[in-house]
């Protein structure tokens, strides 16, 4: 009895979690437009308005080009950064992983309102470029902490073999580091990608008026009624988060490039 009760609970909680998608991915298909729940009859429209809507398009657009030139230069900025960490042992070294940590453990609206203050001060505010520099700052940590576990699952005896065969560091990096690690860029990545995606606050703060987001244009689209459009968004932002991770942990170790031990504990 005690294993169809623990069953049940689970889910229960399983269904308790996923019954705000289940509204939402309702809403989505209403052949009306509106927000109710039952849908009324079945329409896939609203998902041919993200792609097909000039407005919606465009935002579309401007989150993905936004999602992908951050993550990619979170990532650069965090891989140096680990590989600086892990080669370099100094007491004074944890400063910089307090930095690079420290913006994502902020309350995004003050992290937002930082980065506001500092664009218009420096007079970029509104530049489409700086929420990609400021995305990256925010979703630094991501990249960061996957590869500052990469770099601790490699052993440094291999690099001390390389080295006393003669490789410089260039050399160390790219024939033995960069293969071991690749997979903790790879999801580094994908963590900021998903959640850049997905980002409002910094976003807002930072290019607003000038450069319309999908979640900026929900938000806006509020001050002119509902449409399931919103939802269909907020399917598609669900689908795609779940794609992404689910590859991730298709073809690497998602445990462990959470920081989770194997039971061998290695």
């Amino acid at each position: 009895m005690s294993s169809i009760f623990r069953k049940a609970y689970f889910f229960l909680i399983g269904l308790f979690l996923a019954l705000p998608l289940i509204v939402v991915a309702g809403v989505s298909v209403n052949q009306k437009q509106t927000l109710a729940f039952p849908p009324q009859g079945f329409s896939l429209s609203w998902y041919g308005e993200i792609f097909f809507n000039p407005e919606w398009r465009s935002a579309l657009f401007a989150s993905v080009t936004l999602a992908l030139l951050s993550a990619a230069l979170a990532v650069a900025i965090a891989l140096p950064l680990a590989w600086f960490l892990w080669r370099r042992i100094a007491p004074w070294a944890n400063i910089f992983q307090v930095l690079g940590v420290a913006p994502f453990t902020l309350p995004p609206v003050i992290t937002a309102l930082g980065m506001l203050t500092f664009w218009a001060t420096v007079g970029f505010y509104g530049q489409p470029w700086t929420a990609v520099v400021s995305h990256a700052i925010f979703f630094v940590t991501l990249p960061l902490v996957t590869l500052s576990l990469g770099f601790t699952s490699i052993d440094r005896s291999l690099v001390e073999a390389a080295s006393t065969m003669g490789a410089d560091e260039r050399t160390i990096f790219r024939t033995v580091v960069l293969p071991l690690i690749l997979p903790y860029i790879v999801s580094g990545y994908a963590f900021a990608f998903v959640l850049s995606l997905n980002e409002y606050i910094v976003a807002y703060m930072t290019v607003g008026f000038t450069m319309e987001t999908l979640p900026i244009k929900i938000f806006n689209a509020l001050r002119y009624g509902y449409t399931p459009t919103m939802a269909s968004v907020t399917v598609l932002f669900v689908t795609t988060a779940a794609v992404i991770f689910g590859l991730v942990a298709r073809f690497g170790d998602l445990p462990k490039l959470l920081g989770a031990m194997s039971s061998d504990g290695k």
